[in-house]
């Protein structure tokens, strides 16, 4: 098993390059990824069921006993990401599909690689993984409403449908997932080391379909404007993520978890909702959005890490940061 688990952090490591390098395969070669489209819910269904594998009770207590931070981060991450969308959309005068696939990805739970970055910034994990628990499991909820009261606009939004489909494919093979933890404990650690090169897979083969289905009109005159506010959207909520973290007070590991939280967004669930509900050109936004988050989260959390004056070996002895097997399970 050691192998496997030096295979899947080299692979972690590695994941932004391998994003850039199929996503431009696919763009020059979407025959590659095409039969994939139809299936990009499954695939994410795959993703899911690992993060809920890796779940346990102790991550749900977290919420329990720190319902403060890890609630405030939640309401943070679902009010300042689907306000930014609607902001740019406005500024930039997005119309129809295009600025319903900015709202879509604003309105996306927090993007799990969040957990690696934090992790790599030396940041609060544990704070970060409660936060995403919360946020993917109040997804069903959130993104309907938020889509309906922001994106009615512009497209007929299918709230009921999203609801059923957003249970399905987030909450189901979580909860399915913690079931199977719960039932199998320690039996399930073997598995445990293939899941984040399985989940990995999974998004590439995802963000592989997403391309292939819109490579005729990512970069045309009347898209090409999604790609400075996706990167806008992005670093904008890093930004007011931090700043909000500070308004609370919390502590720098805390405020680098809460940034990513905030910043970070479940791309591959936007893009996938986006190809189910609205049509290829409202994913665009989710497919840079996958890209874009990756390159921009790896450069933040590295230039943290080198600017910090206290290890990231010290948060972890301080209790303020988690070993990256209790993170394996959750990459996006």
């Amino acid at each position: 098993m050691s192998k496997v688990r030096s295979f899947g952090k080299w692979f972690s490591k590695w994941f932004t390059l391998f994003v850039i390098v199929w996503s431009v395969v696919n763009y020059f070669a979407p025959q590659i990824s095409a039969p994939l489209v139809k299936s990009t819910r499954y695939l994410l269904g795959i993703v899911l069921f690992g993060m809920g594998l890796t779940l346990t009770g102790k991550d749900f207590e977290r919420i329990v006993k720190r319902p403060v931070p890890v609630i405030l981060g939640t309401v943070a991450h679902y009010v300042i990401m689907p306000g930014l969308a609607l902001l740019l959309c406005a500024v930039f005068n997005l119309k129809g599909a295009t600025a319903a696939g900015v709202i879509l990805v604003g309105s996306c739970p927090s993007g799990t690689s969040s957990s690696v970055m934090a992790y790599l910034a030396g940041g609060d994990v544990a704070l970060d993984v409660s936060i995403e628990a919360l946020s993917t499991l109040l997804a069903p909820v959130a993104m309907p409403t938020i889509l309906y009261f922001f994106a009615g606009r512009y497209v007929h939004v299918p709230a009921q449908s999203l609801f059923l489909s957003t249970l399905e494919i987030v909450v189901l093979p979580i909860v399915l997932g913690v079931v199977v933890h719960t039932m199998l404990k320690d039996r399930i650690a073997p598995v445990l080391d293939f899941l984040p090169i399985v989940s990995q897979l999974a998004i590439l083969l995802i963000l592989g379909a997403v391309v292939s289905a819109n490579h005729a009109n990512i970069f045309t005159a009347a898209t090409a404007v999604v790609i400075p506010v996706v990167m806008l959207h992005n670093l904008l909520g890093y930004v007011l993520g931090y700043l909000f973290s500070r308004v609370l007070r919390l502590r720098q590991p805390q405020r680098k978890a809460l940034t990513f939280e905030v910043g970070m967004q479940d791309s591959s669930l936007g893009a996938t909702l986006a190809l189910t509900y609205f049509s290829p050109v409202a994913a665009i936004a989710s497919t840079i959005f996958s890209i874009w988050h990756n390159i921009s989260g790896s450069i933040l959390s590295s230039w943290w890490k080198n600017h910090t004056k206290e290890t990231v070996e010290e948060m972890l002895d301080n209790g303020q940061g988690a070993s990256f097997e209790e993170l394996e399970g959750v990459e996006d």
